[in-house]
């Protein structure tokens, strides 16, 4: 055989390998981006379950404050229901607000706030927003590594011909969730 023909198939046989490396390099990437959203998706199910052991407890010291209860699990259950990052990304926004409603409730009705069970459960729940954050972020940063992957070169052009697409972030929508805190003594 001549020379310029192994040149030619060591050449093909580079570019194959370059090929398979960025493809399995992408696919992992894609999997994380899965495995992050799940970890979210794990915590938000965690939530989910228990706000109506919250809002029951609610009930026995503020019946009439149906509004409040009545927008809580609406809200709840426009997350449980929500399909996509973005969907869920609003529903849980305006969960957070219902619940931040929710707990407001609690300065009013001295009895509501010493409740033993309110307070395990507002106790469970802030643990739970903790890790949902925590998965959030997770989540968003395998998401910047696989968005940044998918559009480097060489990748895009293996990107683009197997279907690899951008993903969303799961982001903050509400501008008070922005605000600093402001501290006062």
């Amino acid at each position: 055989m001549p020379p310029a023909l192994w040149v030619v198939i060591g050449v093909g046989v580079v570019v194959v390998i370059g090929l398979i490396a960025i493809y399995n390099g992408l696919v992992r990437k894609r999997m994380r981006c899965r495995e992050a959203w799940s970890q979210i998706d794990v915590q938000l199910k965690r939530r989910h379950d228990l706000i109506p052991n919250l809002v029951e407890t609610v009930k026995g010291y503020a019946a009439h404050e149906k509004e409040t209860l009545e927008g809580v699990i609406k809200a709840r259950n426009a997350a449980v229901q929500a399909d996509g990052v973005q969907q869920q990304a609003e529903a849980e926004n305006m969960l957070t607000g219902a619940l931040r409603q929710l707990f407001a409730l609690s300065e009013s009705y001295p009895n509501l706030k010493a409740n033993e069970n309110f307070a395990r459960l507002q106790e469970e729940l802030t643990g739970t927003e903790n890790r949902i954050a925590f998965s959030r972020q997770h989540y968003n940063s395998s998401v910047t590594i696989y968005n940044v992957a998918i559009q480097k070169f060489p990748n895009t052009l293996v990107a683009g011909m197997l279907g690899f697409r951008p993903r969303d972030f799961f982001e903050i929508e509400d501008p008070a969730e922005r605000d600093v805190p402001e501290v006062k003594f």
